[in-house]
C-alpha cells in the first residue's frame, strides 16, 4: 500500500518517523513486519498533489467544522471522483462536514481510537447523503487493515464510545471531587473490576450474565428499581477550575514520575496482553 502524508507542520517527516520508531516493538509483537516501516510512505506539502490518484483519503485535521468543510472542498476538487473520503473526527458528523459539498456521497466518518495501532474498533458513521456503497467500501477497507469496523446508525454527538467515556468519566470526576477516592485509587478499581469485565464481554452481555439464568429479565427484576432511581436522581458533576486543579495535582502525584513515552509503552504492553488473551479465547454457543 502506498501512503502519502500531507500536513502543514514543517517537522511532519521527523514526527512520523519518530512515531513509527516508537511503536515498532508493539507492531512486531502484533506480528506485523517492521523491517522498513517507511517503505511506500511519502510526504507531499501540496494538498492537491497529495490526494491526486488516491482511492482512500483519511482526514485527521483539527476538530473545527469550518476547517473540515474547507478541507473537504479542496480534497473533493482534486481527488478522483470515486475516492473514499473518511474523517477521523470523534464528534463532527459527516453531514456537517460535507454540508457545502455538491456531492457528499463518498464522505463518511471512520473514527479510530488511540492508540490506533492497537485499538481494533473503528466507528463507521455515514452522513445523510452517504451512499451505502461507500459504507460497504469503508468496512472492507478497515477490515483489510485488521481493524474491527462497526457501523453507527445515527449521527449522534460523540458517536458511541466517546459518549460512554464521557458518561463514565463524569462519574469518575464526581467521585474524586467528593473525596470518595483519589485518581489512582479510582484507576485501580476500574481496571480490576468493570474494565476487566467489559473488556471480556461488554456491558450488555455482562449484565445479561448478572441476571442469572433469566438474563435481563432477572437483572431488571432485581436491580431495575435501584437503576431507575440512580438514573433519575444521582448528582451530576460540575467541572470547574478547582476540580481541574485537583485532578491535575492527583494525576501528577500518581503518574508524574514517569515520562509520557514510558506511560505510552506501559499502556501498549498491557493492551497488547489483553488483545492476545482475547484472541486466544474462543467463545462457544450452546
Amino acid at each position: 500500500m502506498r501512503v502519502v502524508v500531507h500536513d502543514p507542520r514543517p517537522d511532519v517527516r521527523h514526527t512520523v518517523s519518530a512515531s513509527l520508531a516508537q511503536i515498532a516493538s508493539t507492531l512486531a509483537a502484533l506480528g506485523l513486519p517492521t523491517d522498513d516501516l517507511e517503505r511506500g510512505l511519502s510526504f507531499e506539502s501540496d494538498l492537491s498533489r497529495a490526494v491526486h490518484g488516491a482511492w482512500v483519503v483519511q482526514e485527521n485535521g483539527p476538530e473545527r467544522v469550518e476547517f473540515k468543510q474547507q478541507l473537504w472542498a479542496q480534497v473533493s476538487a482534486a481527488a478522483p471522483a470515486d475516492a473514499l473520503l473518511l474523517s477521523s473526527s470523534s464528534a463532527i458528523t459527516a453531514t456537517r462536514q460535507g454540508a457545502e459539498l455538491t456531492d457528499a456521497s463518498r464522505l463518511l466518518v471512520g473514527h479510530p481510537f488511540n492508540p490506533p495501532h492497537l485499538i481494533p474498533v473503528v466507528e463507521v458513521v455515514p452522513g445523510e447523503r452517504t451512499d451505502p456503497a461507500a459504507v460497504a467500501e469503508a468496512i472492507a477497507f478497515y477490515t483489510a487493515l485488521g481493524k474491527t469496523p462497526r457501523v453507527v446508525h445515527q449521527e449522534v454527538r460523540g458517536f458511541v464510545a466517546n459518549r460512554l467515556q464521557r458518561a463514565i468519566f463524569a462519574e469518575c470526576l464526581l467521585l474524586v471531587q467528593q473525596g470518595v477516592v483519589d485518581v489512582a485509587e479510582l484507576d485501580d478499581i476500574v481496571t480490576g473490576s468493570v474494565g476487566l469485565r467489559w473488556a471480556a464481554d461488554g456491558p450488555f452481555r455482562s449484565f445479561h450474565l448478572g441476571g442469572g439464568p433469566d438474563g435481563f429479565r432477572g437483572y431488571f427484576a432485581q436491580f431495575g428499581p435501584g437503576l431507575k432511581w440512580a438514573i433519575e436522581n444521582e448528582e451530576r458533576v460540575h467541572l470547574d477550575a478547582a476540580l481541574e486543579d485537583l485532578v491535575v495535582a492527583q494525576a501528577e502525584a500518581a503518574f508524574g514520575d514517569r515520562s509520557h513515552a514510558r506511560l505510552e509503552q506501559d499502556r501498549d504492553r498491557k493492551q497488547l496482553a489483553i488483545l492476545r488473551a482475547l484472541a486466544e479465547t474462543t467463545s462457544t454457543k450452546e
